[in-house]
């Protein structure tokens, strides 16, 4: 099996046997048909991918690697905050008439902030000090802006990442580690999506400051499993896993914002059956 199956597997197993549910409590999220969505959940869980050894692709099931990276690109390079510029439908339920979800996710990317070095948003500042100040213990970005919560149309999941750099012992060859930190994930549609997307990020990153891809630490703080989705959960971890897929991106591009989706090169990708019409809660 891939490493993230493993993981997810792990992971799954352990919000099943051993989290609390929130049936009964005041909560947010409805289905489609106006009831509440509980969940089971864990606090506090923390997955680690080493990049080095293999890409942390889900072979459960299919994670659409080309429609996650769009979507990261959407988000961390073109900084846009309209799903017209996106090219799949993930973000509609959350958009207003002219497409926007309001000051979140990439429009806080975007946002220039003063600097000694001058004016620059907080990718261009991760990519400056990762060139400029690697050792720095200050490379990190943020989009949980609470002056603008009241002008996002959905608070942001996946909200900040920590940059570390290391060097391998015997080595000049610089490593690229993150932490990606998440307030809340639905386990069974989001959780290898959103790891896919940020370890992308961070091989993109390594690549445009001359390192290798390294550690990928995700911490999520309510990691959950609906209450709707509890049964395909339990057979979705019962199913025969596969090798990790050959994933890389063309070596050429060392512009962050070159990058395009053709770039994305994914080989050797075996999974077990997609599941259908999942149930969102929202």
């Amino acid at each position: 099996m891939s490493y993230a199956d493993d993981i997810f597997i792990g992971m799954c197993r352990d919000i099943l046997e051993n989290g609390v549910s929130t049936e009964g409590e005041k909560v947010r999220p409805k289905w489609e048909d106006g009831t509440y969505a509980y969940t089971i959940k864990r606090f506090g869980v923390v997955n680690r991918y080493d990049l080095r050894r293999e890409f942390p692709a889900l072979t459960l099931r299919r994670t659409g690697l080309k429609s996650a990276f769009d979507e990261l690109l959407w988000i961390w390079q073109r900084k846009s905050n309209n799903v017209h510029d996106l090219g799949s439908h993930i973000w509609d339920s959350w958009a207003d008439a002219d497409g926007s979800i309001g000051k979140a996710y990439g429009y806080q990317l975007g946002v220039k902030h003063q600097y000694r070095e001058g004016m620059m948003d907080q990718v261009d500042r991760v990519l400056y000090d990762l060139k400029n100040n690697p050792y720095s213990r200050r490379i990190m970005t943020n989009i949980y802006v609470h002056a603008d919560l009241h002008e996002m149309n959905l608070y942001p999941c996946a909200y900040s990442m920590t940059f570390n750099v290391t060097k391998e012992k015997d080595s000049e060859k610089l490593t690229l580690n993150a932490i990606l930190n998440q307030r809340s994930q639905d386990v069974l549609t989001a959780n290898n999506w959103n790891v896919a997307q940020y370890a992308l990020l961070v091989h993109m990153m390594a690549q445009c400051c001359g390192m290798q891809a390294g550690e990928l630490v995700h911490v999520i703080a309510d990691a959950h499993i609906y209450d709707r989705h509890v049964p395909l959960v339990q057979e979705l971890i019962k199913r025969e896993t596969h090798p990790a897929p050959d994933v890389w991106l063309s070596p050429d591009v060392t512009d962050f914002y070159a990058f395009t989706v053709d770039d994305l090169h994914v080989e050797n990708y075996v999974t077990g059956p997609q599941i259908r019409n999942i149930p969102v809660a929202v």
